[in-house]
């Protein structure tokens, strides 16, 4: 009898046990600091893998002692007030983001750490009132965009000598990103006597019908503006620049990687890193306000020559010596 009694008593003991284990497990995960990430388009491994990375090298590994909860736009940008507003509700100890969140983080919450990537200066922008000390709740990293039109004019000219009109492909669904290439792109036209001409595309489909347009307007050139999207679409912006033989130029090496003829400009993913570090370090305890933007310091000129090849360009030795990577 007696040894009956022990038995239930320790099986007593033993269900109780097993049942406390996945209430421990789900105390230490909601222990866990969370990190969210607002993005304006859809998930790209590229982003995160950099963004996981630099939260790595400050000793954050997501599952293991940091959460994240990501929100995605999918390209929706008057989404993105209401998915910020969810991640304040929830609480989160920092937002992550690009520009079009920043903007969205910024009017949700004056207290939640943010970190941004943005194209243009932040000054300027309004979301941080010196580079040296943000202020406030906000820092991050400027990869600049703006400050690189004209050169990215330059390198077309030089790889399609002659060429005057070019094409310049925006996403009007991206506001902030169409402002900057604009502002880039048309005073730096005018001054090396280029005719431009401006054609929209938010959508897949619009990718496809601004290509149309290209194949019948025949420009001498393309000039991809910036944003997540067109990232998100690299493979499609490539395969229709060569299937309507256009030599083409955009802003960050992931396009040249798949075919896109030359890029030039910041590393996305840099910034991304960049951003990972900051988020680890506010973690940690420091104060977005007195963290400096990051401002990048390293362009980068990729050509792919197999591209060039098909579309019948030689690429003259002076670019060839120029490029950081040439992609054969």
């Amino acid at each position: 009898m007696h040894f009956r009694q022990w038995k239930r008593r320790e099986v007593v003991s033993l269900l109780g046990g097993a049942a406390a284990w996945p209430l421990a497990a789900r105390a230490q995960q909601a222990a866990l600091p969370v990190v969210g990430f607002l993005h304006p388009s859809s998930p790209d491994a590229y982003r995160l893998r950099e963004f996981r990375r630099g939260l790595k090298e400050t000793g954050f590994v997501e599952g293991e002692n940091v959460a994240i909860e990501y929100r995605w736009a999918e390209d929706q940008y008057d989404r993105l007030p209401a998915l910020a507003a969810e991640l304040v509700r929830r609480q989160v100890a920092v937002i992550a983001t690009g520009t079009s969140g920043a903007f969205a983080a910024k009017a949700a919450t004056t207290t939640i750490p943010i970190v941004f990537v943005v194209g243009e200066d932040p000054v300027r922008l309004g979301l941080v009132t010196s580079l040296a000390r943000p202020g406030g709740n906000l820092t991050g990293i400027n990869f600049f965009s703006i400050e690189l039109a004209a050169k990215r004019l330059e390198l077309l000219r030089e790889l399609v000598p002659g060429a005057t009109r070019i094409t310049v492909l925006v996403n009007p669904a991206d506001a902030t990103n169409t402002e900057f290439t604009l502002r880039g792109v048309e005073p730096a036209a005018r001054s090396m006597g280029l005719q431009i001409h401006v054609l929209n595309a938010s959508t897949i489909r619009e990718i496809d019908a601004a290509f149309a347009t290209i194949s019948s307007e025949r420009p001498d050139a393309l000039y991809v503006g910036g944003g997540p999207f067109f990232i998100d679409r690299r493979p499609q912006l490539a395969l229709l620049a060569v299937l309507h033989r256009v030599p083409a130029i955009y802003q960050d090496r992931l396009n040249a990687e798949v075919g896109g003829l030359m890029s030039y400009g910041a590393s996305v993913g840099d910034a991304y890193h960049h951003v990972g570090v900051y988020t680890g370090r506010i973690l940690k305890g420091a104060k977005p306000a007195d963290l400096p933007v990051v401002q990048s310091t390293k362009f980068e000129l990729v050509i792919n020559a197999s591209t060039a090849r098909m579309l019948g360009i030689t690429v003259p030795d002076k670019l060839l010596v120029a490029a950081d990577e040439v992609i054969e």
